[in-house]
Parts: C-alpha cells; structure tokens; sequence
C-alpha cells in the first residue's frame, strides 16, 4: 500500500507539471500503436468494457469509475487517492503500467517508445467527452 501511496503521489505531482505532449503527436500513428490495446481496450462510439474499460472520455477521468467495470483494488484505490488520467499520468503509465500502478491487473509491459505514447495519447483525447 506505501508504494501506491508513493506512486500515486508522484503522479499526482507530474500532472501538476505543463503537459509534455509534443506539438507533433500524430493521432494516425496513435491509432496503429493502438492495435497492441485493442485486445483489451475499446474506443468509439460502439465502445464497451472487454478485458480492460473503454477507454472513451479517459483524459481528465478519475481513475477506477467506469460504471459497470470490475477494478482492480489498486486502480480503485488511486482514484480514491486522487489519481486522474493526464496526459503526464498516461505517459508514465503506459510506460510502464505495472510500476506506474502497483498491484493493477493490466498485463501489458507498456510502450517504451516515447513518441508513440504520445501518439496513442493524441488519439485517446479523439474520443474525450
């Protein structure tokens, strides 16, 4: 639980940061690197729960509050502690999802590129509210 708490308050600080989203986050390329969330995750107007919540309206969301979807202790928890899906907060998790969020059920090992964080990033907030 303390390295939740550490966790969550890092990022909570990051999302008190300026956005690091590039000028030249390319929403194309965000929609192929989405390929490898697909399995999981859905986006769209047709959108529902698999595996993982959709992911509509994500940026700006507290985390753990998709109606209908059974969270993880650890996703509940941090937005119970705060956590909220910036865009500082989405580069570091989809960095690395299992250190970002300890004890979370995502199987995903991240995107290590950068850049295409960013992009998958700028395609999400296609589907902000």
């Amino acid at each position: 639980m303390k390295a939740l708490a550490t966790t969550v308050l890092l990022l909570l600080a990051a999302a008190a940061a300026p956005a690091v989203m590039a000028a030249d986050a390319s929403t194309e390329n965000g929609q192929e690197v989405f390929k490898k969330c697909r399995a999981c995750h859905d986006v769209g107007p047709a959108a529902k729960n698999k595996v993982g919540p959709l992911l509509n309206g994500l940026l700006g969301r507290k985390a753990g509050t998709i109606e209908g979807f059974n969270y993880s202790d650890a996703n509940r928890k941090a937005g119970e502690a705060g956590w909220v899906w910036t865009e500082d907060v989405m580069m570091k998790y989809l960095e690395n999802p299992r250190e970002a969020m300890p004890g979370n059920r995502m199987a995903f090992v991240g995107l290590r590129d950068e850049q295409d964080r960013q992009d998958v990033i700028a395609y999400l907030k296609t589907f902000s509210k």
